[in-house]
């Protein structure tokens, strides 16, 4: 039985520059209420063709996916897993529009067979011809964790050995118009709602790791107390005064420890932790949080050698992520 798991590669597209870690020298910032994904160069990982067959959300969980496995040198993963809120919420948009104007007899397959949350999980595993542990989870802002630590455990039980863990989720025009009538996003001051295509190789060797998963868990109660020694709290403020308010209760148990925050960033959406996990993975394979992560304004970067991750679903459900530098095993 392992007793270690690390995350050896974790790669994104999202509203920073896709697929490398320029966002930690010169990040791009946006005052807009909304913004899409930089997109990578398709053609670049896929032929025409499959492209053209591809939603959005597809064909950045091919690439992300593609690259995390392929940086990692682990072409078949023993496990893919994948955390998503919305689904290919796009494809699901069409069909009900087609189903709408020309009722059931005239609808397309393609939008209908990629409709469903677990379209990304499959493809990814039919592309890589993967026969392996397969599955998805849908739970809102806590998918991409309940993915991850499903991971972790299975490698912790000595199942797998490695394992492909992805977050993804689009925003479309339409259902961003939805939240912001609610209230959810698009306010004022608020940060921007975006999305997210993250992928992650976890494994059980440390060689070239970008760090260490101490430990992931998902609970229905607020801890009485968080780990004492940390370097940093990564938390998700956005801005929203209902979101916010539970990060400061939150980090009132370790008043003396520094914050850091990503969705200014790298936007709002239901898999936005992804997104946080994945740069606090950078952060510690650097050794360091820029300055412009950290809450408390600060012109100087932030050593940072043992993390904790945390996040929060309406306030009812919680998640914690503890990391830490190879350097620490």
């Amino acid at each position: 039985m392992s007793n270690k798991v690390f995350i050896r590669t974790a790669t994104q597209i999202s509203i920073q520059q896709p697929l490398d870690e320029m966002w930690m020298e010169c990040p791009a910032i946006y005052d807009e209420p909304y913004t899409r994904s930089i997109e990578p160069n398709f053609r670049d990982w896929m032929g025409l063709m499959e492209s053209r067959r591809m939603g959005k959300i597809l064909k950045r969980a091919l690439v992300t996916a593609t690259k995390a496995m392929d940086d990692a040198a682990v072409p078949q993963p023993d496990a893919i897993i994948t955390g998503t809120g919305l689904g290919c919420i796009e494809n699901t948009e069409v069909l009900l529009e087609q189903l709408f104007k020309e009722g059931e007899e005239m609808l397309k397959p393609t939008c209908f067979m990629q409709s469903t949350h677990n379209t990304i999980s499959s493809l990814i595993s039919i592309n890589r011809k993967c026969h392996g542990y397969n599955s998805t989870y849908s739970h809102k802002s806590i998918s991409f964790e309940s993915a991850l630590m499903d991971a972790f455990i299975q490698i912790l039980l000595g199942d797998i050995q490695t394992a492909l863990v992805t977050g993804n989720d689009e925003m479309t025009p339409s259902y961003f118009k939805i939240l912001q009538r609610t209230g959810f996003l698009g306010q004022v001051g608020q940060v921007t709602a975006g999305e997210a295509s993250v992928a992650m190789v976890l494994t059980t060797a440390p060689v070239d790791a970008l760090c260490m998963l101490e430990d992931v868990r998902v609970s229905y109660k607020r801890p009485d107390s968080l780990p004492k020694d940390i370097d940093a709290i990564m938390i998700g403020t956005n801005g929203s005064g209902d979101n916010d308010c539970v990060y400061k209760e939150l980090t009132a148990l370790c008043p003396k420890v520094p914050l850091l925050h990503y969705k200014h960033i790298f936007g709002e959406s239901y898999t936005a932790s992804a997104l946080g996990i994945y740069a606090s993975a950078h952060i510690l394979k650097r050794g360091e949080a820029p300055a412009f992560m950290r809450w408390e304004k600060c012109a100087q970067p932030l050593p940072v050698s043992r993390l904790l991750f945390i996040n929060h679903s309406d306030g009812k459900c919680f998640s914690y992520v503890l990391m830490s530098s190879i350097n620490n095993e």
